[in-house]
């Protein structure tokens, strides 16, 4: 009777709890269908908005253009330059110290750390757990070479639209419309994922998704260019394209300013008519207009990111020089896609050149060598055999000789190419003082010329120059054979103006 009572209390309680977990899973099933309901109605919604955006503003495409005349990018610096740059005479000046018996101050130059290794502990290896494969994106794949950096992607077909009309509002009107029915999403998430993986700035994820929409439209470049405008836009940049009867151009904001770039101004803010070659544009008069695509608000940052448009491989180049009646030599190294996406890079303001950092492919060797040579010398002269390496190991041409029009350059475009002038070496030799000597520096822009000024620890003879409340001695990297204090002759009488950055 006991056994009978407990297999039956025993199947009662079973059942029960059959009963309530049936309940629960019921439950957490029509939880998840909920859940499920209502991220789809969301995804809905905002597809919903995003359509109507669409559609409105491509109602707004078919009406509101303006024909304007682009005015012509302004020219930094029309003063001309040297062809040939004058040289010291071998009388040096001498060195000033605050107290007679002080002995010279040891520069001592901060080499990269090495990396720490974790010490193995002993016992049975871990088996490496399997990352679980990155799902493929849908669509058509494409591949294509990003300065030297092999990227894929996959889009959807329909992204590939051909111009089927002569260029006009309407032309542009229903190519948006095409574009905004496609999907989109998934090559927006791609380019954003490779934004962030090779750290590109505004102008380098601009060339990506140029370089993307060629590809794209088979280097058609009209159709590019509406691509681009389009995939900017969606990206939220405030991008803009003007046409005329036979050519589309990309137009963008700037926080900084674009020299020799065609610009026209609505609103007080300049959209630049831009190219990723390097080549640039003429115009006459274009039709264009003035708004912005709802939730674009972003302007182009120019700032150079450390890695960006890196392939990751190094060229190199041996350079030599003389300093002190010793011979050094030096092999510089170079990113040949970093060198050719500051190709396509427009002429900006010289701030901005100074303020830019070096990639480690370059900066790292480069630093160790000239480090190891400076070793126990006195800040002075530490500055002095840097003056000597821009001044005497590069070649001097002006950038009409070498370019065909100005030029400026990062450091590690000079370090590449055969010449360089005066702009050139001073944003060079900036950075060496800065990275090596930790002293601050600013640039001096005279008539047609541009030097430096070195705020030292000692006090040096010679020119020099007081800048919010500090002394900076003149240091010209284009004046040969120069040491520190030492100002061209044809430029004593001016003022300069000092580039702080």
């Amino acid at each position: 009777m006991k056994i009978k009572y407990l297999l039956t209390a025993s199947f009662g309680f079973g059942l029960t709890f059959y009963v309530a977990a049936t309940s629960a899973n019921a439950d957490f099933q029509q939880w998840m269908q909920q859940q499920s309901q209502g991220v789809a109605a969301q995804k809905k919604e905002f597809q919903d908005y995003r359509d109507k955006r669409d559609k409105e503003f491509t109602v707004f495409l078919k009406a509101h253009w303006t024909a304007i005349d682009l005015l012509k990018g302004k020219v930094r610096d029309e003063a001309p330059k040297p062809d040939i740059m004058p040289v010291a005479s071998p009388e040096l000046p001498e060195p000033m110290s605050s107290k007679p018996d002080e002995p010279p101050v040891v520069v001592v130059v901060p080499e990269p750390e090495p990396v720490q290794q974790e010490p193995v502990q002993p016992g049975a290896a871990k088996k490496p757990v399997p990352l679980p494969s990155a799902a493929v994106p849908e669509g058509k794949r494409l591949d294509i070479n990003f300065y030297g950096k092999q990227l894929r992607f996959y889009y959807d077909a329909r992204l590939d639209q051909r111009l089927i009309r002569q260029i006009d509002k309407n032309a542009v009107s229903d190519y948006w419309s095409a574009l905004s029915r496609s999907d989109y999403d998934g090559l927006l998430e791609q380019l954003a994922a490779e934004k962030n993986a090779l750290q590109l700035n505004d102008w380098a994820y601009a060339s990506l998704v140029n370089t993307l929409a060629l590809a794209i439209n088979h280097h058609k470049k009209n159709e590019a260019a509406l691509l681009s405008w389009f995939l900017l836009a969606k990206s939220g940049y405030k991008a803009r394209i003007a046409y005329d009867d036979a050519s589309i151009y990309l137009l963008v904001p700037s926080r900084q300013e674009m020299f020799e770039v065609s610009y026209f101004t609505f609103s007080g803010t300049r959209y630049y008519a831009i190219s990723f070659d390097g080549k640039k544009q003429r115009f006459g008069r274009v039709f264009t207009y003035d708004s912005e695509y709802p939730g674009a608000s972003k302007e182009f940052d120019m700032r150079v990111t450390p890695v960006v448009a890196s392939n990751g491989k190094s060229e190199r180049r041996h350079l030599s020089f003389e300093f002190e009646r010793k011979k050094y030599n030096v092999d510089v190294s170079y990113d040949r896609g970093r060198v050719k996406f500051f190709d396509s890079y427009p002429q900006l303001d010289l701030d901005l050149y100074f303020g830019s950092g070096v990639y480690k492919v370059t900066a790292t060797p480069l630093q160790k060598q000239l480090a190891a040579y400076m070793k126990g010398m006195s800040e002075q002269q530490a500055v002095n055999f840097l003056l000597r390496f821009v001044q005497t190991a590069l070649k001097y041409e002006t950038d009409e000789q070498q370019f065909g029009e100005e030029n400026y350059l990062f450091p590690e475009e000079t370090l590449f190419y055969p010449y360089s002038d005066c702009e050139d070496r001073a944003i060079l030799f900036s950075w060496l003082v800065q990275s090596l000597l930790k002293l601050d520096v600013v640039g001096l822009d005279y008539p047609g010329h541009i030097a430096t000024a070195v705020n030292l620890h000692s006090r040096a003879a010679g020119d020099s120059i007081t800048y919010k409340g500090k002394h900076y001695v003149v240091a010209d990297p284009t004046y040969i054979n120069a040491t520190i204090g030492m100002t061209m002759p044809d430029l004593k009488q001016y003022q300069p103006e000092v580039i702080a950055y």
